[in-house]
């Protein structure tokens, strides 16, 4: 299937490279020990941090963001996601619904799509009026400019990916038990209305590409290469090695004597089934 007109990934002028596994799996690897790194200076300074993910559906984003909070505190961590809103949330200020889940002191969320709904698919699909969509294009960095005056580390990143590598990604889940959640029909209207998601988002870059908070364009027809480079980008762009606590070291305790305690019987107690030994046991899986 050749590319269309306004292929994302195209337009970044990005090569895309093939990552050995080797180099994958030890760049990530260490990558997550910065994220550790970053998640101490947050709990220790006090900082608030936001994470904007947005871009093409199957573009990569889910599978980064696990990447990201794979080894970090869900305490410190938290991932949004939110679902459509109710019918009580149709009736608030358009943001209402996002504040709540900014961070306190000492946290990092990350958004899994964000208040730019509004600009993509609710825009694209009907699901907001022309004039709820001039309102958001008007507020959204008024609003973007508050959360930085407050001191909030913010980043939005946009995963960009072609057409044709869109497409086979939705065939794959298409034909996978296990991902076929990730298909809904907004998914599929992306296929038939994907010139139309480009123009909302060319034109949602005029508006909210700002100084204060830019956009990120991350280039994911290569999943690897666009969780390294994100990852790596937005390490580089929070000062956390400025943490004044250094993480203290930990030494386990000396075990105490037994002061006699005996466990019950096994037998008094419900234990699962011991299924995964049937597995090595079963001539069939040799």
């Amino acid at each position: 299937m050749a590319s269309r007109g306004g292929n994302d990934s195209e337009e970044t002028g990005f090569r895309t490279t093939k990552i050995p596994d080797r180099i994958y799996t030890a760049e990530l690897y260490r990558l997550q020990g910065e994220l550790g790194k970053l998640q101490t200076w947050i709990k220790d300074t006090g900082a608030r941090v936001v994470v904007v993910f947005e871009g093409r559906d199957a573009a990569g984003k889910g599978g980064t963001i696990k990447r990201i909070t794979e080894y970090l505190s869900p305490r410190v961590a938290r991932i949004a996601a939110l679902p459509a809103p109710t019918e009580r949330e149709q009736t608030q200020w358009y943001f209402q619904r996002y504040i709540e889940h900014l961070p306190a002191a000492g946290e990092m969320v990350l958004f899994d799509r964000s208040w730019y709904n509004r600009a993509g698919v609710e825009k694209v699909m009907g699901f907001c009026t022309p004039e709820q969509y001039q309102l958001f294009m008007r507020q959204c960095p008024i609003f973007e400019q508050m959360l930085v005056d407050d001191g909030i580390h913010l980043r939005k990143y946009w995963f960009s990916v072609s057409d044709d590598v869109q497409l086979a990604r939705f065939r794959k889940r298409l034909h996978d038990p296990l991902r076929q959640w990730k298909l809904s029909p907004i998914d599929l209207e992306s296929i038939t209305r994907w010139e139309d998601f480009s123009r909302a988002k060319d034109e949602m870059m005029v508006h909210t590409d700002t100084p204060v908070a830019p956009w990120h364009h991350v280039a994911s027809d290569s999943k690897k290469q666009a969780r390294l480079n994100m990852i790596h980008h937005l390490l580089s762009s929070i000062p956390y090695d400025e943490s004044p606590a250094p993480t203290p070291k930990v030494k386990l305790p000396e075990r105490l004597p037994s002061t006699g305690y005996q466990r019950p019987p096994m037998a008094v107690s419900k234990y699962v089934p011991d299924w995964a030994s049937t597995l090595v046991e079963d001539p069939a899986r040799e």
